[in-house]
């Protein structure tokens, strides 16, 4: 029990501490960020390329969509200028996942101390550093916290049944990845605690990358939450967000054996191996897609352009 909420705590510390760092990086950037979102998106390239930045500096693909629907319900943004986004928005997010693969143990204590100290500065942009840099702090602790805490969790029988389960079957393992990504809301996070079970050997490589594709897909629910009362075109955002990334998942999900079995060749520890295999489908997925962004726009519309 005592194993269990401390697991819990850490995932609110990491959920919290991500928070605080797209936070102060929105408070440092948001103009700008805005304003590449609304005006680089004249190709599908040109939108994947401002979707990536703006992602990778937010260090979340829902912010971004949450931003992107909200340009979109202003009029600022249009249905089909939003693909290129959503496909930039998919690989940006793989940033985050590689860098906390980063071994920053000495350093998670003075950067607490110095983000605590800033968030009290009166200054705003002195404020919005100390989140960034309290906001790292956090990260990277709850993320020894899954790793230390990975083994006593899964002495647990019923999590050793449940971590069982998911190493016999990849289709499980996809829906688990993908209903924990959307209670929690957060993918980066849910592939956070999958590391620290892959580190300690509990979870298969398969299984982990199978669970990855499936928090790719439940990510999509703040999307489809942010996007009810938006109207017609930010509700189909929404849509293409959820079918892209399930569609990459339908791809991949064949390959998942081979891919686990490739992964050892890309780094020594299995975390970073994780992280890798999560930029290149991620990369590859919006690649495919991009050269027909437009006839994929279209698509959806004749599915959902009733929805209101």
């Amino acid at each position: 029990m005592v194993y269990t909420l401390l697991f819990l705590l850490f995932i609110a510390i990491f959920i919290g501490g991500m928070t605080l760092l797209r936070k102060g990086l929105f408070h440092l950037s948001a103009n700008r960020m805005q304003k590449w979102l609304s005006v680089m998106t004249d190709s599908p390239f040109r939108g994947l390329l401002a979707g990536m930045a703006v992602t990778a500096l937010l260090h979340s693909s829902s912010a971004v969509m949450v931003l992107t629907i909200g340009l979109i319900s202003a009029g600022m943004l249009s249905f089909s200028r939003s693909i290129g986004i959503i496909l930039g928005s998919n690989i940006g997010t793989t940033f985050t996942l590689e860098i906390i693969t980063f071994d920053i143990d000495a350093f998670i204590v003075p950067l607490a101390v110095l983000g605590a100290i800033l968030m009290v500065c009166q200054k705003g942009s002195w404020r919005s550093i100390g989140m960034v840099t309290f906001g790292i702090a956090a990260v990277f602790a709850a993320m020894r916290g899954f790793t230390f805490l990975a083994e006593p969790v899964t002495s647990i029988a019923q999590v050793e049944r449940t971590i069982a389960n998911l190493n016999n079957s990849l289709f499980q393992s996809i829906a688990a990845g993908t209903i924990l990504t959307a209670a929690i809301q957060s993918s980066t996070a849910m592939t956070g605690i999958i590391m620290g079970f892959l580190t300690e050997g509990t979870l298969y490589m398969g299984s982990a990358v199978a669970m990855m594709l499936g928090a790719n897909i439940g990510t999509c629910i703040t999307a489809v939450l942010a996007s009810y009362g938006g109207g017609r075109e930010s509700k189909l955002t929404a849509y293409a967000h959820v079918w892209l990334n399930i569609a990459g998942a339908a791809v991949f999900y064949p390959f998942i054996d081979q891919i686990a079995a490739l992964a050892p060749y890309t780094a020594a520890r299995p975390e970073v191996q994780l992280a890798h295999v999560s930029v290149v489908y991620n990369v590859i997925s919006s690649l495919l897609v991009l050269p027909f962004a437009e006839q994929f726009g279209r698509l959806i519309e004749f599915v959902h352009g009733r929805c209101r």
